[in-house]
């Protein structure tokens, strides 16, 4: 049955995937005593299921002549094409909503951005946990084309490590059949990654389900975290419930997103050293503990300076500071409950800029967290370390071995050249959104939300918050559209677009 489903296109198996899916809040509307919204949810689903059976029936012969390419493409197509799908059961249970802010909707749950454009309390408990659904299931999905898609074409991050042109296979690949089969690879990343994955969201939907959450805000919470969409229902993740506990369990979850290495069973042969010794690990501590205490002690000295009133907490503030920013590096979002005591502390306001750039810099290289990733960045740090040694030293010979020196020279370029490109996004972005009549302020933040997956930036990240629900068409259609680019990284989409060969 799994090989069979297996040569059907990929596009076809995502649409099939997504009707099935569907059935989740249906049965909860059913458990909720919600039989409309159960209606509309089965119905939905059916309509999803027939049009994939029938598309299945018409492309099972199809053969591609490229099938990594061919699964890239169907990936980009995935992005553009099901959040349409995606948005019926919307359509059908908000029946005064626009197409566009369905649309909407189901691109930033789909590429793990979440913003929304809802007011929570407009959403019944089961459309929360359709956004929750779609935003996990994209998750999943990003995760397995990191492993089975975008690593073999050395994209996605892959290629610093191995300083091979991006949307180019390895050399002499194709003669493994096994291994050159994209089929066979993403069936098996597809059995390893779903318990895991599947797995770490129970566990964690258990525990904050202890520590005093409901079970569909647990649930919720569950799912935004591991998929790093940060999507919440009624309540808001900082009263929530769970309190300190549940964000230790969320904080620790976060992990998962700052280095591929930490997922059970998933290692690969060159990465079996110790889980601290990762240097996207340690390069994610190094950057939190410099934030972290740099917040803290600008609160502790201004307040000491102007004697702002007020009770005073140091540790709620330290721990606020360091979850909201692990929060926002992973692009997930969540803000702790003690962030608000932490930046009303010294009276400052919030510390937008940082947390912009945190997001900037985003987790971890095949995990479901956005930005320009931690491996690049690890990438430019070494190679300026080397240049700077080799003022020093002119005639020293770099450390570290061959792939020390692969990831300094080739894989540094390929970051940097990953880096001018992310830059060029958010500047056609911003210029975009300026054109549609939006200010600099709120263009620069919507831009780096949209580019980052990080669509709490709007709230927290500019002086004043953004509502998503007051902007007008075109923006809209503009940020979904920025979703979809952030998501996919620019270097596959250009790996898709410029003819393979020919390239070296």
């Amino acid at each position: 049955m799994l090989a069979r489903l297996a040569e059907l296109p990929l596009f076809v198996v995502l649409l099939g995937l997504s009707g099935a899916i569907t059935l989740l809040p249906a049965l909860y509307a059913i458990g909720a005593d919600d039989f409309g919204n159960a209606r509309n949810f089965l119905h939905s689903a059916l309509v999803l299921l027939v049009v994939s059976v029938m598309l299945g029936i018409a492309t099972a012969a199809y053969a591609p002549r490229d099938p990594a390419r061919s699964h890239l493409a169907a990936l980009v197509l995935a992005y553009a094409v099901l959040p349409f799908a995606l948005a019926l059961p919307l359509t059908e249970a908000l029946p005064d909503t626009t197409l566009m802010n369905a649309w909407f909707e189901m691109v930033s749950s789909f590429t793990t951005t979440g913003a929304t454009v809802y007011a929570p309390d407009r959403l019944a408990d089961a459309v929360h946990l359709w956004r929750a659904t779609v935003g996990w299931f994209g998750g999943f999905l990003i995760l397995l084309a990191a492993y089975a898609i975008l690593a073999p074409l050395n994209l996605g991050g892959t290629e610093v490590v191995s300083g091979r042109v991006p949307g180019r296979g390895a050399p002499g690949a194709a003669q493994v059949a096994r291994t050159a089969n994209p089929q066979q690879r993403l069936t098996r990343f597809a059995l390893m990654l779903f318990p895991v994955y599947s797995a770490l969201t129970l566990l964690l939907w258990g525990i904050l389900l202890i520590l005093g959450e409901t079970g569909i805000t647990a649930l919720i919470h569950a799912m935004g975290t591991l998929s790093t969409s940060g999507i919440t229902g009624k309540v808001p993740f900082q009263a929530a419930g769970s309190g300190f506990a549940g964000e230790v369990a969320v904080l620790f979850c976060f992990v998962f997103a700052l280095t591929s290495r930490a997922l059970p069973g998933l290692r690969s042969a060159g990465s079996r050293g110790p889980l601290l010794q990762d240097p996207e690990l340690r390069l994610a501590g190094l950057l939190l503990v410099s934030v972290t205490l740099l917040l803290y002690l600008r609160h502790w000295f201004v307040a000491g300076q102007t004697g702002v009133p007020g009770e005073v907490h140091p540790l709620s503030s330290l721990w606020g500071i360091l979850f909201t920013a692990t929060s926002f590096l992973t692009t997930t979002g969540y803000i702790s409950t003690d962030w608000q005591a932490a930046t009303q502390w010294a009276g400052l306001g919030t510390p937008g800029l940082v947390l912009l750039g945190l997001a900037i810099i985003g987790g971890g290289t095949a995990t479901t967290a956005g930005g320009v990733r931690l491996l690049r960045v690890h990438a430019l740090l070494r190679h300026g370390e080397r240049e700077l040694e080799k003022i020093i030293h002119p005639n020293s010979i770099g450390r570290g071995g061959i792939a020390a020196r692969r990831l300094r020279r080739e894989g540094a370029q390929l970051a940097w050249v990953f880096f001018m490109l992310f830059a060029t996004s958010v500047a056609i972005v911003m210029a975009l959104l300026v054109l549609a009549e939006v200010s600099f302020e709120p263009a620069l933040v919507l831009a780096i939300a949209s580019l980052t997956t990080t669509g709490q930036l709007a709230e927290i990240g500019a002086a004043d918050p953004i509502q998503y629900a007051t902007l007008s068409d075109p923006v809209k259609l503009i940020l979904g559209f920025a979703m979809v680019v952030g998501r996919l990284e620019s270097l596959a989409l250009l790996a898709l677009i410029l003819p393979g060969r020919g390239r070296r």
